[in-house]
């Protein structure tokens, strides 16, 4: 996460996505960060939307996540559940409209078919492998997590548990207290 708050960035952020065949996880870290200063050590960073039916973690501004759930929600809502529909709409809205454009988060949403990483710039990114991470510890939990899928034979929800660990140990505005979403 990361907005200006007294001179100083809000950052932390470690959400991502697995899927192995049937089964989708969301995790997040818990730590939110001001400058050198962990502020909050248990935010959730992600939730169920749609009836339970559809998974979305945020990475930026938590106020201006906490909005764009609150519209992608109700393009859901709109269009009967549709997450690619849902995130096409979302994504152009958020592009062109003139408050929504200077929002500062990534959204991740999954249902039990599609993964969509959103961001404000119009980007709508389906990753080849149905594993995407965002966020300062992204990255790190991005590469375990695939390393982990290659070379093992263990759950999402085991998958993603452990690339967090490897994300925590690496990147300083990620801790391990995890929260996991699974469809």
């Amino acid at each position: 996460m990361k907005a200006k708050r007294h001179g100083e960035k809000v950052r932390a952020t470690t959400v991502l996505c697995v899927r192995r065949g049937s089964k989708v996880v969301l995790a997040g870290d818990g730590q939110v960060s001001m400058g050198n200063t962990v502020v909050k050590q248990t935010a959730r960073k992600i939730r169920r939307l749609y009836n339970d039916k559809v998974l979305a973690g945020f990475a930026g501004s938590t106020a201006d996540a906490l909005s764009l759930f609150g519209r992608f929600e109700g393009k859901l809502q709109e269009h009967a559940g549709n997450l690619s529909r849902s995130a096409v709409e979302l994504a152009k809205e958020w592009r062109t409209d003139r408050i929504l454009r200077h929002l500062d988060a990534l959204l991740l949403v999954a249902d039990e078919k599609n993964t969509f990483l959103l961001s404000g710039n119009g980007d709508i990114i389906e990753p080849d492998d149905g594993v995407t991470a965002i966020g300062s510890g992204g990255q790190f939990a991005l590469a375990a997590a695939r390393a982990l899928l290659k070379h093992t034979k263990l759950t999402p929800r085991e998958v993603a548990q452990e690339a967090m660990l490897i994300a925590a140990d690496i990147c300083v505005f990620t801790n391990a207290n995890f929260v996991f979403e699974e469809l």
